[in-house]
């Protein structure tokens, strides 16, 4: 896992972090979230040098980038946290650049990406509103076949990764459960309804 200096400003509105390990259902909740939200969110586009797949737009889906390029980005720290995912060969990250843009649009920047890469972006945005997002245990395998996107290899990987992951649920703010998609997009809102109540007491 690769992070900038420590010197990275903290952004003058909040920055949320959703993730959980694959099969929760993540990307699925973060496009009715983005919809219901009572705060304006501003999705995150995260920069990955794998090769777009069908259907995919480049600085809306993420940022497709050569090896060479997220290289020399992640050398000069223009990322927040970024690292080679699952040891499929491809890199993934979140560039500073894209919180910046939602704050810059007085937007709430919004991450949706693996545990690993959350714990960093905790630690250096400590207030950051973090949500760990799980679904029931027979849940998880079926949704990463159903994908039909990775091979047997792979899905092996993220369920034994998926295992780990689990276990640093006690260091996010928050913790929701996806088994119902639309309650579980109710439970977020209602998390961000009272962090911007409390963001809102603060500057008064």
């Amino acid at each position: 896992m690769s992070a900038p200096s420590s010197s990275t400003p903290a952004p003058s509105v909040p920055v949320v972090v959703l993730s959980g390990p694959s099969g929760t259902g993540k990307t699925t909740v973060v496009s009715q979230l983005l919809v219901e939200s009572p705060v304006t969110l501003m999705k995150s586009v995260s920069a990955t040098t794998r090769p777009a797949r069908v259907g995919e737009i480049d600085g809306q889906d993420y940022y497709f980038l050569s090896n060479d390029d997220f290289q020399t980005k992640r050398q000069a720290g223009e990322f927040l946290e970024c690292a080679e995912v699952h040891k499929s060969g491809f890199w993934y990250g979140t560039l500073i650049s894209e919180v910046q843009r939602a704050q810059d649009a007085g937007g709430w920047s919004l991450l949706e990406i693996d545990v690993e890469g959350a714990l960093n972006v905790m630690q250096r945005y400590p207030a950051a509103v973090s949500i760990f997002l799980s679904s029931p245990p027979d849940v998880y395998e079926r949704r990463l076949r159903d994908r039909g996107t990775e091979d047997e290899a792979v899905i092996q990987r993220r369920l034994q990764t998926a295992e780990q992951e689990l276990t640093f649920a006690d260091r996010y703010r928050y913790r929701v459960v996806n088994e119902s998609l639309d309650d579980a997009v109710q439970e977020i809102c209602q998390i961000l309804e009272s962090v911007e109540q409390n963001h809102q007491d603060r500057r008064s």
